[in-house]
């Protein structure tokens, strides 16, 4: 997926999850985060970052964050492209070649999973997360407790007991690390309850992408430890 109208910017302050304050050829602007997750090690005084600019006047804020430059490695922050990604991988054929019937936010139950596609005779669930916490090349999610995600979790095994195949896709929305692990010390639950769904059969996967401070692609497959 790529973005129009990138430009670099110096990350200055966080007011609250949605609103950043940042500095665009020296002059202090107010900026939209696009992830509402804490990325605390990521939002750092004067970090080099890239926004996407918007002249439109119903707008509260000119721009939007998009990556952030951690020690020379580009990571990608926008919480809405690793759902883009995937769709556009899998209409490409990225990771099955026989996909057909792709559906965006498919109703289950309680839940809406991010994709349901239909492959060999079989239906598919799909619920995709973005991942950008990374210590020491290892990546991890969630960054903050996410109940949600637990649900998630529950209502994939659900599926695969009745019959549906089921996925959850970690998108690294970076490239170049060692392997994928829950954070137990964040999301104790979430841990667990990943584990349980690997042992129920859901298939867990993770894929690096390779990131540009104007595009997000996804890449490779990246090892999961659970």
């Amino acid at each position: 997926m790529r973005y129009d109208n990138i430009i670099k910017a110096k990350f200055l302050t966080r007011e609250n999850r949605f609103i950043a304050h940042i500095s665009v050829n020296g002059k202090e602007e107010i900026c939209h985060v696009k992830n509402t997750g804490r990325c605390r090690e990521l939002l750092i005084p004067n970090a080099e970052i890239y926004v996407q600019t918007n002249n439109d006047p119903k707008r509260k804020t000119r721009f939007s964050l998009i990556a952030v430059n951690k020690g020379g490695r580009l990571i990608n922050m926008d919480s809405q492209a690793p759902n883009k990604a995937v769709e556009e991988w899998l209409k490409s054929g990225g990771l099955f070649s026989d996909i057909v019937n792709l559906k965006r936010e498919k109703t289950f139950r309680n839940s809406r999973f991010d994709m349901y596609f239909e492959r060999g005779g079989k239906k598919c669930f799909m619920e995709v997360k973005g991942v950008t916490l990374e210590n020491d090349n290892v990546v991890s999610f969630p960054d903050a407790p996410s109940e949600r995600a637990v649900k998630h979790l529950k209502e994939l095994q659900i599926a695969h007991n009745m019959g549906y195949e089921t996925y959850v896709l970690f998108i690294v929305q970076m490239s170049n690390v060692k392997y994928f692990e829950p954070n137990a010390e964040n999301h104790k639950a979430f841990a667990e309850e990943l584990k349980k769904a690997k042992a129920s059969g859901v298939n867990i996967l993770a894929y690096d992408c390779e990131i540009e401070p104007n595009s997000m692609v996804i890449r490779k497959p990246v090892q999961v430890l659970v």
